[in-house]
């Protein structure tokens, strides 16, 4: 992991600490926790968290009423006071519980690092909408030239998962906020992700307006990606197979490949049993990835 030595203290170093509250300059140092006043915490710019679900908050600031803040937020000095990096949640509870002050570590992290601190704990507690999560990773990449390898070392979570989850940004923002709202399921959102944005948004409407499965999803986009019309009847279902057959077994097959892969996968097939595999890539590393995996 080369790359991560050019940060100097040590991306992953400093990830490890934050769960435990260690001074990242001296790793024997336990950190000094400070009562800080809520009326001088801002809101982190770095914060990959974009949603918060008022039942949760509620749920917390009951907890917090009941027992306190068990663990203390993580804030930065900035001029005004002191930024979020951990923790917004129980400053927005407290706030509903009425609290003046509330127990913070006080760290010294540049943007970069505060970002890291933030996606890591939050995805540790599982905080994050799979969008949140998405963009969270995409900063880490971009911000600190990781590897999806790399990456899912620190966050200790599968190569797969990984670009798997940032496949899901080629997803339309409409299609993203149906995910987002729990109105279309992961496996819905990948079948779309290979088709433009009009029609991801066309099928996904069609998903809400008739109840579509995963299944039929995944047929209609192997038609389209075999060239041919999808047709319906008024009610949304597929008309019989005598207007076109798609093997079932292939979309599974498509499935199995793109999570081993970690990247779409089509297979094109004609009634004489010929046909072609496409495997889509979305980087350079994604298709390093490939070819080591193929090696």
């Amino acid at each position: 992991m080369a790359k991560l030595k050019s940060l100097g203290r040590g991306l992953d170093a400093l990830l490890h600490s934050a769960s435990v509250h260690l001074d990242i300059t001296n790793p024997n140092k336990v950190d000094i926790l400070q009562e800080i006043p809520l009326s001088s915490i801002t809101t982190g710019t770095c914060q990959p968290r974009k949603s918060f679900k008022e039942d949760d908050l509620q749920e917390l600031a009951d907890s917090i009423k009941q027992n306190g803040v068990i663990q203390p937020i993580v804030v930065r000095k900035v001029d005004f006071g002191y930024e979020i990096v951990a923790g917004e949640r129980r400053v927005r509870a407290s706030y509903l519980v009425g609290l003046h002050t509330i127990p913070a570590v006080v760290r010294s992290l540049t943007d970069k690092e505060a970002l890291a601190v933030a996606l890591i704990e939050n995805i540790q507690r599982k905080d994050l909408n799979i969008m949140e999560e998405s963009n969270g990773y995409k900063k880490l990449i971009d911000e600190f030239k990781l590897t999806h390898d790399e990456l899912a070392k620190l966050t200790c979570k599968s190569r797969s998962h990984i670009t798997n989850i940032l496949r899901l940004l080629n997803l339309a923002p409409e299609v993203q906020d149906m995910l987002i709202e729990g109105k279309l399921d992961m496996g819905h959102a990948r079948a779309l992700i290979s088709l433009d944005f009009s029609l991801q948004i066309e099928l996904a409407n069609k998903v809400l307006k008739y109840g579509w499965t995963t299944g039929e999803v995944e047929r209609q986009v192997t038609l389209i990606s075999n060239g041919k019309d999808s047709y319906f009847n008024k009610t949304g279902s597929s008309l019989s197979d005598k207007h076109i057959v798609v093997d079932a077994d292939v979309n599974r097959l498509e499935n199995t490949l793109s999570d081993k892969l970690g990247m779409l996968v089509n297979i094109k097939y004609n009634k004489n049993g010929k046909g072609k595999i496409v495997i889509t890539y979305n980087s350079l590393d994604e298709l390093d990835n490939l070819l080591k995996y193929i090696k």
